[in-house]
């Protein structure tokens, strides 16, 4: 089997998850290839992400590691025999890997959750707001490249649009209702279509006023999404050029307890609704 030249953030999960396992069982990668009868660098591999795993290798893996986690297992064995090639696969070598890796992983979520400061999460955004946010950075992006990235975030919106759609919450601050990132149209259009969005059944928005008591929880924008099971949720605190995966269960858990704060400071989804009917009169 051809190793892999650039693993996907899902095939790289699977290999965590992996790795993971091995290293609870107490075996080294030397002695788990003993007992699969396999060489110590196809342990490396599977680990890596280089090389996938077949369900009778990975099941073997797992009983090798004293692995009981039947839905574990189950969730894993879907993750090695899953061969999507998505829409996103379009845009290999056109943009940046990580946008690849959002997508992908948007594609395979239960769920979404964000938590957004001073932009529109990028679910809801319309394509002329995507355009203003993407055209303020700086370096400037080439125009080509720039109607690519718009176009990525437009097809995003599938898992919320889509024949499948999935539950989506996001609770945003009042300062990014308020910030004009493009022109007046612009933010009169996308607050009108927040508040399209937010009557769907599957889709809840909440808002942080300003002078909302006890927000605290968090500094910066942060992305939950659902795993098949609760172990393999993946996390995200937004860099201005990048996102990093969070994984690891010690992590999830403290992005799940922001999230948690930061629903309980925000208003219901009644009341967010009416605030964001009362901003859009004001512009």
């Amino acid at each position: 089997m051809a190793l892999r030249s650039e693993p996907t953030a899902r095939q790289m999960r699977l290999a965590m998850e992996l790795r993971r396992l091995r290293d609870a069982s107490g075996l080294s990668a030397r002695e788990a290839a003993t007992l699969l009868g396999v060489s110590s660098a196809q342990i490396s591999q599977i680990e890596t992400g280089l090389t996938g795993v077949s369900e009778k290798r990975l099941r073997r893996l797992a009983a090798n590691y004293s692995c009981t986690d039947e839905e574990l297992i189950r969730a894993l064995v879907a993750m090695a025999k899953d061969r999507t090639r998505g829409w996103w696969e379009e845009y290999r070598e056109l943009l940046p890997t990580p946008f690849l890796d959002l997508a992908e992983l948007e594609h395979h979520a239960t769920y979404r959750r964000d938590v957004e400061l001073l932009f529109i999460p990028g679910l809801l955004q319309t394509e002329d707001y995507a355009r203003a946010a993407f055209s303020s950075r700086v370096p400037e992006i080439p125009e080509d490249e720039l109607e690519l990235r718009i176009r990525h975030r437009m097809q995003r919106k599938a898992i919320l649009e889509g024949p499948s759609p999935i539950p989506y919450e996001a609770v945003i601050h009042e300062a990014a209702l308020r910030i004009r990132v493009g022109d007046h149209a612009t933010a009169v259009a996308q607050l009108a279509r927040v508040l399209e969005l937010s009557e769907a059944d599957h889709i809840t928005v909440r808002v942080i006023p300003f002078d909302m008591d006890g927000f605290g929880a968090t500094w910066s924008p942060m992305m939950l999404a659902g795993g098949a099971i609760p172990r393999l949720d993946t996390a995200a605190r937004d860099a201005p050029d990048s996102t990093g995966f969070i994984d690891s269960e010690a992590q999830l858990d403290v992005l799940r307890t922001l999230f948690r704060r930061v629903e309980a400071a925000s208003l219901d989804p009644t009341r967010s609704r009416d605030f964001i009917h009362r901003l859009a009169k004001e512009l």
